[in-house]
């Protein structure tokens, strides 16, 4: 198999936005929106206070004993085999705070200014690197789509960092720009040199669709990585997740039109109020 990349992937790396320096974290949407534009993803900083992001991730650790204890975790066909990467499913429906994460105000904004509105969540989990953890699959969030794929992303990801992102603790390694080749990303595409996210917790790392991207290898002797991953998508495609089937009816009763909405349980789009 050659070693060469595509032609368009050259081309890309060819261009500069590949190598050139990153965009400054930013809470301004429109400055967001461009860097989005520009290079597939941008990092709104001080996404969560000190102390909602001290509780969501005290969460989302409990979730993980709790599966641990329960026989719960189960493999995911992204993640490296035997490596000790760790998913938790089904978070609407395990903690108020998760609930907050899907419906956030700057997450809807980038949502709304994106991909549309309605959308709906496809998933919200936990993604947790400890020592050991290995790269995952290399990819982009739209894989499920066929292609030749429709000019602009059919999803956006919206990834709350509970642990500092670093390269040795296996952050997000993406190509910058990916998102324009509208494309998978080919194995002869896979020797492309990766930039590593560096952000601290709290922050909020958005992305969309397109951009090609993986989890990165744990090399830290110790400590951990934890993120909650909102994956919106068009409300044409169906969700990862079955929220028909696996959301709490107490969560139900007390959801705002905007879950219910991204549940799929409220529907202006296909014409259903009820």
């Amino acid at each position: 198999m050659s070693s060469e990349p595509r032609e368009d992937l050259a081309e890309l790396i060819a261009s500069g936005v590949v190598t050139r320096p990153l965009p400054e974290p930013t809470q301004d949407l429109a400055q967001g929106l461009a860097n989005i534009n520009e290079f597939g993803f941008t990092i709104y900083p001080r996404a969560l206070s000190d102390g909602m992001l001290a509780r969501t991730r005290a969460a989302l650790y409990r979730e993980v004993e709790r599966d641990r204890a329960n026989g719960a975790h189960l493999p995911h066909p992204f993640d490296a085999e035997a490596s000790t990467n760790t998913r938790v499913w089904n978070l609407p429906s395990k903690d108020r705070l998760f609930e907050a994460m899907a419906t956030h105000p700057v997450a809807l904004d980038y949502v709304k200014a994106t991909i549309g509105w309605p959308a709906r969540l496809s998933t919200l989990s936990g993604n947790i690197n400890f020592p050991g953890s290995r790269a995952c699959l290399f990819h982009a969030d739209q894989i499920w789509a066929p292609e030749p794929w429709p000019q602009g992303p059919l999803g956006l990801n919206c990834g709350w960092l509970l642990d500092d992102f670093t390269p040795e603790k296996g952050s997000t390694r993406l190509l910058p720009g990916s998102h324009r080749l509208n494309r998978l990303p080919d194995p002869e595409d896979e020797a492309v040199a990766l930039t590593a996210v560096d952000a601290p917790a709290g922050s909020l790392l958005i992305f969309e669709s397109r951009l090609w991207h993986q989890t990165g290898d744990f090399s830290a002797d110790s400590g951990q990585r934890a993120a909650i991953f909102a994956f919106y998508q068009k409300p044409l495609y169906v969700p990862a997740e079955n929220w028909f089937l696996q959301t709490r009816q107490d969560v139900l009763l007390r959801a705002s039109d905007e879950l219910l909405t991204l549940l799929g349980f409220k529907d202006p789009y296909l014409g259903r109020e009820d």
